[in-house]
Protein backbone atom coordinates (compact mmCIF):
# COMPACT_ATOMS: atom_id res chain seq x y z
CA UNK A 1 0.00 0.00 0.00
CA UNK A 2 1.11 3.50 -1.00
CA UNK A 3 1.08 6.13 1.36
CA UNK A 4 0.51 9.97 0.15
CA UNK A 5 3.02 12.67 1.08
CA UNK A 6 1.44 16.66 2.14
CA UNK A 7 2.10 17.50 -1.43
CA UNK A 8 0.62 14.56 -2.91
CA UNK A 9 -2.59 15.12 -0.80
CA UNK A 10 -2.81 18.69 -1.07
CA UNK A 11 -2.41 18.41 -5.05
CA UNK A 12 -5.53 16.46 -5.26
CA UNK A 13 -7.95 18.44 -2.49
CA UNK A 14 -7.44 21.44 -5.17
CA UNK A 15 -7.96 19.56 -8.44
CA UNK A 16 -11.20 18.28 -6.20
CA UNK A 17 -12.47 22.09 -6.09
CA UNK A 18 -11.65 23.18 -9.97
CA UNK A 19 -14.61 23.76 -10.90
CA UNK A 20 -15.45 20.89 -14.00
CA UNK A 21 -14.38 21.88 -17.71
CA UNK A 22 -16.35 22.65 -20.34
CA UNK A 23 -17.01 19.41 -23.29
CA UNK A 24 -17.98 21.30 -26.93
CA UNK A 25 -20.27 18.65 -27.59
CA UNK A 26 -20.84 20.40 -30.96
CA UNK A 27 -18.67 18.11 -33.11
CA UNK A 28 -20.62 15.60 -31.84
CA UNK A 29 -23.90 13.87 -34.18
CA UNK A 30 -26.60 11.56 -32.96
CA UNK A 31 -28.26 9.97 -36.20
CA UNK A 32 -32.16 9.27 -35.29
CA UNK A 33 -35.27 8.84 -36.65
CA UNK A 34 -36.94 10.92 -34.29
CA UNK A 35 -36.58 14.78 -34.51
CA UNK A 36 -34.43 16.47 -31.32
CA UNK A 37 -37.48 17.92 -30.05
CA UNK A 38 -39.07 15.12 -29.58
CA UNK A 39 -38.88 12.84 -26.65
CA UNK A 40 -37.12 9.24 -27.46
CA UNK A 41 -39.19 6.07 -26.01
CA UNK A 42 -36.92 3.34 -25.14
CA UNK A 43 -38.00 0.27 -24.47
CA UNK A 44 -36.47 -3.42 -22.29
CA UNK A 45 -35.41 -5.60 -25.05
CA UNK A 46 -35.28 -9.05 -24.55
CA UNK A 47 -32.92 -11.10 -27.42
CA UNK A 48 -34.07 -14.26 -26.08
CA UNK A 49 -37.71 -13.51 -26.73
CA UNK A 50 -37.30 -11.53 -30.42
CA UNK A 51 -40.68 -10.32 -31.58
CA UNK A 52 -40.82 -11.17 -35.34
CA UNK A 53 -44.51 -10.13 -35.80
CA UNK A 54 -45.91 -6.63 -35.21
CA UNK A 55 -48.65 -5.91 -32.83
CA UNK A 56 -51.06 -5.08 -36.29
CA UNK A 57 -50.47 -8.38 -37.37
CA UNK A 58 -51.02 -10.45 -34.32
CA UNK A 59 -54.61 -8.85 -33.81
CA UNK A 60 -55.19 -10.00 -37.14
CA UNK A 61 -53.42 -13.99 -36.54
CA UNK A 62 -56.43 -13.52 -32.87
CA UNK A 63 -58.98 -12.88 -35.59
CA UNK A 64 -58.58 -15.61 -37.65
CA UNK A 65 -58.44 -18.05 -35.24
CA UNK A 66 -61.55 -17.08 -33.17
CA UNK A 67 -63.61 -17.69 -36.69
CA UNK A 68 -61.93 -20.88 -36.65
CA UNK A 69 -63.15 -21.38 -32.74
CA UNK A 70 -66.46 -20.85 -33.75
CA UNK A 71 -66.39 -22.94 -36.80
CA UNK A 72 -64.26 -25.85 -34.93
CA UNK A 73 -66.77 -25.61 -31.73
CA UNK A 74 -70.01 -25.67 -33.77
CA UNK A 75 -68.71 -28.52 -35.88
CA UNK A 76 -67.37 -31.28 -32.54
CA UNK A 77 -71.59 -29.51 -31.30
CA UNK A 78 -72.54 -31.41 -33.56
CA UNK A 79 -70.54 -34.51 -33.97
CA UNK A 80 -70.71 -35.02 -29.90
CA UNK A 81 -74.14 -34.61 -29.84
CA UNK A 82 -73.56 -31.83 -26.93
CA UNK A 83 -72.53 -28.14 -26.83
CA UNK A 84 -68.89 -27.59 -27.05
CA UNK A 85 -67.38 -23.94 -26.61
CA UNK A 86 -63.89 -23.04 -28.14
CA UNK A 87 -62.79 -19.84 -27.25
CA UNK A 88 -59.07 -17.93 -27.95
CA UNK A 89 -57.31 -17.79 -24.26
CA UNK A 90 -53.63 -16.53 -25.70
CA UNK A 91 -52.24 -14.97 -28.69
CA UNK A 92 -48.16 -14.74 -27.93
CA UNK A 93 -44.91 -14.96 -29.20
CA UNK A 94 -42.21 -17.38 -27.81
CA UNK A 95 -39.40 -19.85 -28.34
CA UNK A 96 -39.95 -23.04 -29.58
CA UNK A 97 -38.32 -24.50 -26.81
CA UNK A 98 -40.42 -22.08 -23.94
CA UNK A 99 -43.76 -23.65 -25.88
CA UNK A 100 -42.74 -27.46 -25.62
CA UNK A 101 -41.10 -27.33 -21.94
CA UNK A 102 -44.71 -25.67 -20.84
CA UNK A 103 -46.68 -28.66 -22.44
CA UNK A 104 -48.13 -31.78 -20.48
CA UNK A 105 -46.11 -35.50 -20.96
CA UNK A 106 -48.02 -37.51 -22.61
CA UNK A 107 -50.19 -35.32 -24.82
CA UNK A 108 -51.99 -35.61 -27.91
CA UNK A 109 -48.98 -33.40 -29.91
CA UNK A 110 -50.23 -33.33 -33.82
CA UNK A 111 -47.80 -32.29 -36.72
CA UNK A 112 -49.57 -30.58 -39.33
CA UNK A 113 -48.36 -29.52 -43.15
CA UNK A 114 -50.39 -26.94 -45.69
CA UNK A 115 -50.61 -27.03 -49.62
CA UNK A 116 -49.59 -23.27 -49.46
CA UNK A 117 -47.35 -22.74 -46.76
CA UNK A 118 -43.53 -24.71 -46.23
CA UNK A 119 -42.38 -26.12 -42.91
CA UNK A 120 -44.98 -27.97 -40.34
CA UNK A 121 -47.02 -26.62 -37.35
CA UNK A 122 -48.04 -28.03 -33.67
CA UNK A 123 -51.55 -28.76 -32.62
CA UNK A 124 -51.44 -29.87 -29.44
CA UNK A 125 -54.48 -31.29 -27.20
CA UNK A 126 -54.82 -31.75 -23.60
CA UNK A 127 -55.28 -35.35 -22.55
CA UNK A 128 -58.40 -33.51 -19.56
CA UNK A 129 -60.10 -33.27 -22.89
CA UNK A 130 -58.87 -35.92 -25.03
CA UNK A 131 -60.33 -38.25 -22.48
CA UNK A 132 -63.63 -36.89 -21.75
CA UNK A 133 -64.33 -36.62 -25.66
CA UNK A 134 -63.42 -40.33 -26.43
CA UNK A 135 -65.39 -41.58 -23.68
CA UNK A 136 -68.47 -39.64 -24.94
CA UNK A 137 -67.38 -41.06 -28.39
CA UNK A 138 -68.29 -44.74 -26.84
CA UNK A 139 -71.19 -43.76 -25.42
CA UNK A 140 -70.31 -43.16 -21.77
CA UNK A 141 -71.28 -39.79 -19.71
CA UNK A 142 -67.61 -38.46 -18.16
CA UNK A 143 -68.80 -37.40 -14.66
CA UNK A 144 -66.64 -39.83 -13.07
CA UNK A 145 -63.85 -40.28 -15.98
CA UNK A 146 -60.30 -41.09 -14.64
CA UNK A 147 -57.58 -39.65 -16.69
CA UNK A 148 -54.51 -42.09 -17.44
CA UNK A 149 -51.11 -41.08 -17.32
CA UNK A 150 -49.96 -42.95 -20.73
CA UNK A 151 -49.77 -42.23 -24.27
CA UNK A 152 -52.99 -43.30 -26.39
CA UNK A 153 -53.52 -45.98 -28.37
CA UNK A 154 -54.05 -46.71 -31.59
CA UNK A 155 -58.19 -47.45 -31.25
CA UNK A 156 -57.87 -43.77 -29.04
CA UNK A 157 -56.02 -42.41 -31.95
CA UNK A 158 -58.31 -43.52 -34.29
CA UNK A 159 -61.43 -42.07 -32.56
CA UNK A 160 -59.31 -38.22 -31.88
CA UNK A 161 -58.62 -38.24 -35.54
CA UNK A 162 -61.72 -37.70 -36.37
CA UNK A 163 -62.02 -34.46 -33.71
CA UNK A 164 -58.77 -32.86 -35.37
CA UNK A 165 -59.82 -33.93 -38.96
CA UNK A 166 -62.98 -31.26 -38.15
CA UNK A 167 -60.58 -28.86 -36.59
CA UNK A 168 -58.45 -28.54 -39.43
CA UNK A 169 -61.38 -28.00 -42.11
CA UNK A 170 -62.11 -25.04 -39.82
CA UNK A 171 -59.10 -24.13 -39.77
CA UNK A 172 -58.68 -24.04 -43.55
CA UNK A 173 -62.13 -22.37 -43.81
CA UNK A 174 -60.54 -19.60 -41.23
CA UNK A 175 -57.56 -18.71 -43.38
CA UNK A 176 -59.65 -18.63 -46.48
CA UNK A 177 -59.89 -14.97 -45.86
CA UNK A 178 -55.78 -14.32 -46.10
CA UNK A 179 -55.30 -17.60 -48.77
CA UNK A 180 -56.62 -21.00 -49.74
CA UNK A 181 -54.49 -23.58 -48.68
CA UNK A 182 -55.63 -26.94 -46.94
CA UNK A 183 -54.24 -28.46 -43.92
CA UNK A 184 -53.39 -32.49 -43.05
CA UNK A 185 -52.17 -34.03 -39.97
CA UNK A 186 -48.78 -36.32 -40.96
CA UNK A 187 -47.61 -37.11 -37.41
CA UNK A 188 -48.47 -37.55 -34.14
CA UNK A 189 -46.69 -37.93 -31.08
CA UNK A 190 -47.11 -38.24 -27.32
CA UNK A 191 -43.69 -36.36 -26.22
CA UNK A 192 -43.38 -33.11 -27.31
CA UNK A 193 -39.86 -33.09 -26.05
CA UNK A 194 -39.05 -35.73 -29.17
CA UNK A 195 -40.41 -33.37 -32.01
CA UNK A 196 -38.20 -30.92 -33.12
CA UNK A 197 -39.70 -28.86 -36.14
CA UNK A 198 -37.65 -26.17 -35.31
CA UNK A 199 -34.55 -24.91 -33.74
CA UNK A 200 -35.05 -24.08 -29.98
CA UNK A 201 -34.47 -20.69 -30.29
CA UNK A 202 -36.64 -20.20 -33.42
CA UNK A 203 -39.63 -17.42 -32.61
CA UNK A 204 -42.74 -18.86 -32.77
CA UNK A 205 -46.93 -17.94 -32.72
CA UNK A 206 -48.75 -19.94 -30.32
CA UNK A 207 -52.62 -19.20 -30.26
CA UNK A 208 -53.98 -21.20 -26.89
CA UNK A 209 -57.63 -22.09 -26.67
CA UNK A 210 -59.86 -23.65 -24.15
CA UNK A 211 -62.25 -26.29 -25.48
CA UNK A 212 -65.24 -27.01 -22.61
CA UNK A 213 -68.15 -30.02 -23.08
CA UNK A 214 -70.26 -30.16 -20.61
CA UNK A 215 -68.44 -30.32 -17.14
CA UNK A 216 -65.20 -31.21 -18.78
CA UNK A 217 -62.68 -28.92 -19.89
CA UNK A 218 -59.25 -28.87 -21.24
CA UNK A 219 -56.62 -26.71 -23.36
CA UNK A 220 -55.40 -26.92 -27.01
CA UNK A 221 -52.56 -25.08 -28.53
CA UNK A 222 -51.93 -24.17 -31.92
CA UNK A 223 -48.06 -23.52 -32.67
CA UNK A 224 -47.00 -21.68 -35.86
CA UNK A 225 -43.34 -21.17 -36.49
CA UNK A 226 -42.23 -17.83 -38.27
CA UNK A 227 -40.41 -19.17 -40.55
CA UNK A 228 -43.56 -21.35 -41.75
CA UNK A 229 -46.12 -17.62 -42.21
CA UNK A 230 -43.31 -15.99 -43.00
CA UNK A 231 -44.36 -15.66 -47.08
CA UNK A 232 -47.93 -14.34 -46.44
CA UNK A 233 -46.59 -12.14 -43.09
CA UNK A 234 -47.68 -8.87 -44.66
CA UNK A 235 -50.82 -10.04 -45.91
CA UNK A 236 -51.73 -10.44 -42.05
CA UNK A 237 -51.94 -6.72 -41.44
CA UNK A 238 -55.27 -5.80 -40.02
CA UNK A 239 -56.29 -3.56 -42.85
CA UNK A 240 -55.13 -5.40 -45.64
CA UNK A 241 -56.85 -8.81 -43.67
CA UNK A 242 -60.28 -6.95 -43.30
CA UNK A 243 -60.23 -5.85 -47.24
CA UNK A 244 -59.76 -9.19 -48.40
CA UNK A 245 -62.12 -10.63 -46.43
CA UNK A 246 -64.75 -7.89 -46.97
CA UNK A 247 -64.21 -8.87 -50.64
CA UNK A 248 -63.99 -12.24 -50.10
CA UNK A 249 -67.21 -11.99 -48.62
CA UNK A 250 -69.30 -9.84 -51.76
CA UNK A 251 -67.76 -12.24 -54.17
CA UNK A 252 -69.20 -15.36 -52.41
CA UNK A 253 -72.64 -13.33 -52.14
CA UNK A 254 -72.51 -12.62 -55.30
CA UNK A 255 -72.13 -16.37 -56.37
CA UNK A 256 -75.00 -17.25 -54.06
CA UNK A 257 -77.20 -14.77 -55.56
CA UNK A 258 -76.23 -15.56 -59.41
CA UNK A 259 -76.69 -19.00 -58.75
CA UNK A 260 -80.12 -18.84 -56.99
CA UNK A 261 -81.25 -16.41 -59.77
CA UNK A 262 -80.20 -19.09 -62.82
CA UNK A 263 -83.02 -21.40 -61.76
CA UNK A 264 -85.65 -19.01 -61.13
CA UNK A 265 -88.56 -19.09 -63.74
CA UNK A 266 -90.18 -15.83 -65.15
CA UNK A 267 -93.56 -15.36 -66.65
CA UNK A 268 -93.65 -13.71 -70.43
CA UNK A 269 -96.78 -12.19 -72.12
CA UNK A 270 -96.88 -10.96 -75.52
CA UNK A 271 -98.81 -7.41 -75.29
CA UNK A 272 -100.43 -7.23 -79.16
CA UNK A 273 -102.33 -4.27 -78.47
CA UNK A 274 -104.30 -2.01 -75.79
CA UNK A 275 -107.36 0.29 -76.30
CA UNK A 276 -109.72 1.57 -73.46
CA UNK A 277 -113.60 0.72 -72.99
CA UNK A 278 -116.23 1.79 -70.99
CA UNK A 279 -117.93 -0.42 -68.11
CA UNK A 280 -120.97 -0.45 -69.94
CA UNK A 281 -119.31 -2.69 -72.76
CA UNK A 282 -116.65 -4.27 -70.48
CA UNK A 283 -120.04 -5.53 -69.04
CA UNK A 284 -121.69 -6.67 -72.03
CA UNK A 285 -119.15 -8.80 -73.69
CA UNK A 286 -119.49 -11.99 -75.02
CA UNK A 287 -117.86 -14.25 -76.89
CA UNK A 288 -117.26 -13.30 -80.35
CA UNK A 289 -117.20 -10.03 -79.80
CA UNK A 290 -114.41 -8.09 -81.18
CA UNK A 291 -112.28 -5.10 -79.72
CA UNK A 292 -111.37 -2.31 -81.95
CA UNK A 293 -108.03 -1.03 -81.57
CA UNK A 294 -105.63 1.88 -83.42
CA UNK A 295 -102.63 -0.26 -83.97
CA UNK A 296 -101.79 -1.67 -86.90
CA UNK A 297 -101.31 -5.31 -87.44
CA UNK A 298 -97.55 -5.03 -88.87
CA UNK A 299 -96.56 -3.16 -85.95
CA UNK A 300 -94.04 -4.61 -83.35
CA UNK A 301 -95.76 -5.69 -80.02
CA UNK A 302 -94.46 -5.44 -76.75
CA UNK A 303 -92.83 -8.47 -74.67
CA UNK A 304 -93.42 -8.38 -71.39
CA UNK A 305 -91.38 -9.62 -68.67
CA UNK A 306 -93.36 -10.11 -64.83
CA UNK A 307 -95.53 -7.37 -66.00
CA UNK A 308 -92.39 -4.90 -67.16
CA UNK A 309 -92.20 -4.17 -70.92
CA UNK A 310 -88.88 -5.29 -72.04
CA UNK A 311 -88.36 -6.31 -75.87
CA UNK A 312 -90.09 -5.07 -79.12
CA UNK A 313 -91.14 -8.28 -81.23
CA UNK A 314 -92.84 -9.27 -83.72
CA UNK A 315 -95.43 -11.55 -84.38
CA UNK A 316 -95.52 -14.92 -86.64
CA UNK A 317 -95.56 -18.41 -86.85
CA UNK A 318 -92.98 -21.29 -86.15
CA UNK A 319 -93.91 -25.06 -86.60
CA UNK A 320 -97.37 -24.13 -87.02
CA UNK A 321 -97.40 -21.95 -83.46
CA UNK A 322 -98.21 -18.98 -83.10
CA UNK A 323 -94.21 -17.10 -82.20
CA UNK A 324 -92.41 -13.84 -81.34
CA UNK A 325 -89.57 -12.56 -82.31
CA UNK A 326 -87.69 -9.93 -80.36
CA UNK A 327 -86.39 -6.93 -82.83
CA UNK A 328 -85.11 -4.69 -79.62
CA UNK A 329 -85.30 -3.46 -76.30
CA UNK A 330 -87.99 -0.65 -74.34
CA UNK A 331 -89.30 -0.21 -71.15
CA UNK A 332 -92.60 0.88 -69.81
CA UNK A 333 -95.47 -0.51 -67.85
CA UNK A 334 -98.19 -2.64 -69.15
CA UNK A 335 -101.51 -0.58 -68.86
CA UNK A 336 -103.59 1.76 -71.18
CA UNK A 337 -103.52 5.09 -72.13
CA UNK A 338 -105.27 7.50 -69.26
CA UNK A 339 -108.90 8.12 -69.96
CA UNK A 340 -112.41 7.36 -68.37
CA UNK A 341 -112.45 3.40 -69.04
CA UNK A 342 -110.81 0.27 -68.35
CA UNK A 343 -107.58 -0.55 -70.55
CA UNK A 344 -107.99 -4.01 -72.11
CA UNK A 345 -105.53 -5.54 -73.72
CA UNK A 346 -105.00 -8.95 -76.41
CA UNK A 347 -102.09 -10.56 -74.59
CA UNK A 348 -99.89 -13.75 -75.86
CA UNK A 349 -100.43 -16.85 -73.62
CA UNK A 350 -97.02 -17.18 -70.50
CA UNK A 351 -94.14 -19.01 -71.23
CA UNK A 352 -90.61 -19.41 -69.39
CA UNK A 353 -88.46 -18.02 -71.81
CA UNK A 354 -88.67 -15.77 -75.04
CA UNK A 355 -89.96 -17.67 -78.27
CA UNK A 356 -88.49 -16.39 -81.65
CA UNK A 357 -90.13 -16.80 -84.78
CA UNK A 358 -89.22 -16.42 -88.69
Amino acid sequence: MEVLDQSEIDALLSADSLPEPEVDDSSVMIYSRHRHDEPIEVRPYDFKRPERVSKDQMRALQTVHEAFARNFGASLSGFLRTIVEVRVVTCEQMTYSEFTSGLPNPTSFNLIESTALEGQMCLEISPLIIYPIIDRLLGGTSQDLFIPQRPMTQIENRLISNVTTRGLAALAEAWAGVKEMAFEIVATESNPQLVQIVPPNEVVVVLGFELQASSRAGTMNLCIPYNVIEPVVEELSAQSWFIASSSQKSRDAGKRLRKGLTGATMGLTGLLAETTITMRDLATLAVGDIISTEVDASEPVWMCVEGERKFRAEVGQRRGNVALRLIGGGSGRVGGSPGDGVPAGVAGEKAEEPTSGD
